[in-house]
């Protein structure tokens, strides 16, 4: 048996897997402005998704769509990327139903090029960066943890409140985008439902999430629901095609492996080197599967995660360093649950064991325990669970 060291009591177990973590980062060339987001892509062209296209594509040809909707489903599958596409079709006049093919409107319209620059000024995408471009200091200089009410009073009620500043026959006149619904605070999620009990005619409200169930029953009972699933493996090789993302056959195909589908989990990866992660931490955990105990992997897996804070840290003046060493942590434990989950098949009682391990770990990083010592004692229960199999 491979020798653990001191530890304190475990959490209860989830049944559940390790949070997923966050995957997109809007870049923002201009710092004292809110980011703009990307132009959005004609619906018919986001990749998989057939049962959620067919949803809004039938929304839009029925001429009546709901004021209030919830794009569900793991991160980094396209919601996001949909939410953009259906509020174009929804804000632009010149949309149309053929009778054959999906609702398309005329890209060259002057609707849809004030979309493709990012500048229309009734499409809000509402996300807890906004925080930084609020008018009052102290909420400026507040950690981005989660969008509080503050944010959503300025960026959601009051606009939404407003009349719209482009006319015309569309079907919607305003569109807001609730991205990473889940962090809504909860005097945020009230406002929120507030607004939705007394829409504003014609706006609509998309909440984005890959949490559905931290939203409010009362959110959840007004909302149209639209499922996202993961992507196969032949829609993300179109998509890093589509991307323009160049790698390595090695690196590729662990990418789309570890990704499971979701193509924006593929991109922030890429970004943040976790390839190279896994180069570095393959051999001990391979060590372990032998059933022995690993005594670098505890200090690999810190010292990538510090890093990590250390630069997410540096990325803006009120960027939290618990939330960074979060997000980190949470990469680690999904490359790690990656590892385990490619062996169920053949090892599936070992490979259970350090699941749930993993589980555990999280409610131990979610309670402040320190980080060097979650990892080290992931690594003797790694171990431990090989080697009484091996």
């Amino acid at each position: 048996m491979a020798k653990k060291p001191a530890s304190k009591p475990a959490p209860a177990r989830s049944k559940g897997g390790p949070r997923e973590p966050a995957v997109r980062e809007i870049a923002n060339p201009n710092p004292d402005r809110p980011p703009t987001h990307p132009p959005p892509l004609p619906l018919d062209q986001v990749l998989g998704q057939d049962r959620a296209k067919a949803i809004l594509n039938a929304s839009i040809r029925s001429g009546r769509v709901h004021h209030a909707w919830i794009f569900h489903g793991p991160r980094g599958v396209g919601k996001f990327t949909a939410a953009l596409s259906f509020a174009a079709l929804l804000l632009d006049p010149t949309t149309t139903s053929p009778a054959k093919g999906p609702p398309r409107a005329d890209p060259d319209s002057p609707v849809a090029r004030l979309l493709a620059t990012g500048s229309h000024p009734d499409l809000h995408v509402v996300r807890k960066e906004l925080a930084r471009y609020h008018e009052d200091p102290r909420i400026r200089e507040r950690k981005l943890s989660n969008i509080p009410v503050d944010v959503v009073r300025t960026f959601l009620l009051d606009p939404g409140n407003l009349a719209a500043a482009v006319s015309g026959p569309s079907l919607a006149s305003k569109v807001f985008i609730v991205d990473e619904a889940e962090l809504l605070a909860g005097p945020a999620q009230n406002a929120v439902l507030k607004f939705l009990e007394e829409p504003p005619e014609r706006t609509v409200v998309i909440l984005v999430t890959s949490s559905e169930e931290a939203l409010l029953p009362t959110i959840r009972s007004r909302c149209q629901r639209v499922p996202f699933l993961p992507l196969t493996p032949t829609d993300l090789s179109a998509w890093l095609k589509r991307a323009g993302i160049s790698l390595h056959a090695a690196e590729r195909d662990w990418l789309i492996a570890f990704a499971q589908g979701a193509p924006g989990v593929i991109d922030a990866a890429s970004r943040l080197g976790l390839a190279a992660w896994w180069q570095r931490l393959a051999p001990m955990l391979d060590q372990c599967a032998q059933g022995l105990y690993s005594p670098d992997l505890g200090p690999a897996c810190h010292q990538l995660v510090d890093e990590f804070a250390q630069a997410q840290e540096k990325s803006g003046p009120n960027v939290s360093k618990d939330a960074s060493n979060k997000e980190g942590a949470a990469w680690m434990l999904r490359l790690l649950a990656h590892r385990w989950s490619a062996t169920l098949a053949t090892s599936p009682d070992a490979s259970l064991a350090c699941l749930d391990a993993i589980s555990a770990s999280e409610h131990e990083i979610d309670a402040n325990v320190n980080l060097l010592f979650v990892f080290e004692k992931l690594s003797a229960e790694f171990a431990d669970a090989s080697s009484t199999r091996v």
